[in-house]
C-alpha cells in the first residue's frame, strides 16, 4: 500500500489515520489481545512513531493492487535494533481494516513492549478523546 508507506515515511500521522477503516483491528507484536477500532489504532501508531528511531521500510511484499500487503521494516528502540513487518489488509473501500505487526529479535520486542507500556496511559486517553 503505497499511500500508507509514504505517509509513515513522511511522518504524516494524520494521513496514516485517514487510511484506517473505522472498524480496523490492530494486532500488536507484544500484547495478546487485538485492539479494535480506528481511535485506539491511530493512538498506538502515533506513539510507535515516537518510540521507533531510525525507522525505515526495506521491502514490500505483495502485488500493488492486492488486498494483502506486507511491509518489512527496520528500527531501533533505545539501543535495541529490530526488524519487523506490518501485515496490512485493505477493505473494498481501500482502507486498512486489519493491521498486524510482528517484530524480532526478542530483545527488540521486549524494548518495544517496555517503551509502549510506559506510554499506554496516554495512548488510552488519546484514543478515548478521539472516539468521543
Amino acid at each position: 500500500m503505497r499511500a500508507f508507506r509514504e505517509a509513515v515515511e513522511a511522518g504524516d500521522m494524520d494521513a496514516v489515520e485517514a487510511l484506517l477503516a473505522d472498524d480496523v483491528v490492530f494486532t500488536s507484536p507484544v500484547v495478546f489481545k487485538p485492539y479494535p477500532g480506528k481511535a485506539i489504532t491511530a493512538a498506538i501508531l502515533r506513539a510507535v512513531s515516537q518510540v521507533f528511531e531510525d525507522f525505515r521500510y526495506v521491502r514490500e511484499i505483495g502485488a500493488p493492487d492486492a488486498a494483502d500487503q506486507a511491509l518489512v521494516f527496520t528500527a531501533r528502540v533505545g539501543d535495541r535494533e529490530l526488524t519487523g513487518c506490518d501485515f496490512l489488509h485493505v477493505n473494498e473501500d481501500g482502507l486498512i481494516d486489519d493491521f498486524m505487526v510482528m517484530v524480532r529479535p526478542l530483545s527488540g520486542a521486549q524494548a518495544l513492549a517496555e517503551a509502549m507500556g510506559a506510554r499506554f496511559e496516554q495512548i488510552a486517553k488519546e484514543a478515548q478523546a478521539r472516539s468521543a
